[in-house]
């Protein structure tokens, strides 16, 4: 007998890295017969054309963390109007599960199941358990994580935790089984330049600049794509076209599958949703991670990349033209350095990720909440960081 479809709500906060791993699941759950829709903030409204035929609902939210006293007041006040519009939102669709996917928008519409005794999970991208999901680990039944080795996963945390991996779209799965493209001696070498869904003023700053020093032989050969803010624009395109080399700039990426295939080299932020894609495809990359990032989050997503040999982490301090041009420059004099990379990040990428993150979904939801057989595979569950190995879930 078939099983009955789902109602599934997934909500997630306004920045392409929590936004983009909910897309990826409702895309799958929807593929599987379940009804999906998605909960997100205003900020995150702006990027709903990611969800596709998803319903989308906006509900309020504020931060905690930035300004004075009255900033914060005003940020909980914004809270706690988007944790009523979520309870009246869920009593009128009553979906079988709701799923979290990180930032501000996210508490209210967790905590507001938790309080109607809907199962939740929330999912986290980074290798430090973000704040939002640390207030919500008391009332969610399972925390999905991207990596085996999660900051501030302590005490009861663990007990819910297990590992999926970051869900990356289909088109980006799908990269892991291409290999990597090759790069001859004067054949065209391509650079993809992205700073997140929102952009990245210091790779504007820094990239073309850097690039414009390298010698005019090697200038000739780059085609770069670079996501730039949209004041920054017209001013790379101009640094691009008075060094000669061949560029195309855009605020937003709504091709990134086609654009990470053929790239021989990406520098980036260390944002969750990058890493992600970028070790699902299988290239190297030069990583400059935000330095106000909550918790300097994205300095740890760097590190296991660098780590692993499958990329460099330079901090932002030290992103300078003079610096990125020699890199640059010695990674196309000695293209087997970008091959080894790109066979290191491969093995950090988890194609899998969005299937199995959606099978915890689905049995979550069947078994209402917790069980014995909740945490059966998809994964293994994640070790505490004092552990000194993985271990079993006992059943």
């Amino acid at each position: 007998m078939t099983e009955a479809p789902l109602s599934i709500v997934l909500a997630a906060g306004g920045t392409g890295g929590h936004l983009f791993p909910a897309a990826a699941v409702g895309a799958e759950l929807t593929a599987r017969g379940h009804a999906v829709s998605i909960v997100t903030d205003e900020r995150g409204a702006h990027f709903a054309r990611i969800f596709g035929a998803l319903p989308v609902k906006v509900v309020a939210a504020g931060r905690l963390t930035d300004g004075g006293l009255s900033a914060k007041l005003f940020g909980a006040g914004r809270l706690m109007r988007g944790y009523v519009q979520a309870q009246k939102h869920l009593e009128s669709i009553k979906p079988s599960a709701v799923v979290g996917f990180g930032g501000y928008a996210t508490w209210p519409v967790l905590a507001a199941a938790a309080t109607l005794k809907i199962p939740t999970a929330a999912h986290e991208q980074n290798a430090v358990l973000g704040r939002v999901n640390r207030w919500l680990s008391p009332v969610v039944d399972a925390l999905a994580l991207s990596y085996e080795r999660t900051r501030f996963l302590t005490g009861g945390r663990a007990k819910k935790a297990i590992v999926t991996g970051n869900p990356v779209r289909p088109e980006v799965a799908a990269l892991a089984a291409m290999p990597y493209p090759a790069v001859s001696e004067d054949g065209i070498f391509r650079i993809l330049v992205v700073g997140g869904s929102l952009g990245a003023r210091i790779l504007s700053e820094v990239v073309p600049t850097a690039l414009s020093m390298l010698p005019p032989a090697q200038r000739r050969r780059l085609q770069v794509t670079q996501q730039c803010r949209a004041e920054d624009l017209a001013r790379v395109d101009a640094l691009y076209r008075e060094a000669g080399i061949a560029a195309e700039t855009a605020e937003f990426l709504d091709d990134m599958p086609e654009r990470l295939s053929w790239a021989h080299l990406v520098i980036a932020r260390a944002g969750a949703s990058t890493l992600a894609e970028v070790a699902a495809a299988g290239r190297p990359a030069i990583l400059v991670p935000l330095p106000i990032a909550t918790d300097d989050h994205q300095t740890e997503n760097a590190q296991s990349f660098a780590q692993a040999g499958a990329g460099w982490l330079v901090p932002q301090p030290e992103f300078t033209a003079a610096d990125l041009a020699k890199r640059v420059q010695k990674l196309i004099n000695r293209p087997e350095g970008l091959v080894e990379a790109a066979a290191a990040a491969k093995t950090l990428g988890r194609p899998e990720a969005t299937r199995l993150l959606s099978d915890l979904i689905e049995r979550m939801a069947r078994l209402k909440g917790t069980g014995r057989d909740l945490f059966a595979e998809p994964a293994l569950p994640c070790a505490t960081p004092d552990d000194k190995t993985m271990q079993r879930r006992a059943a």
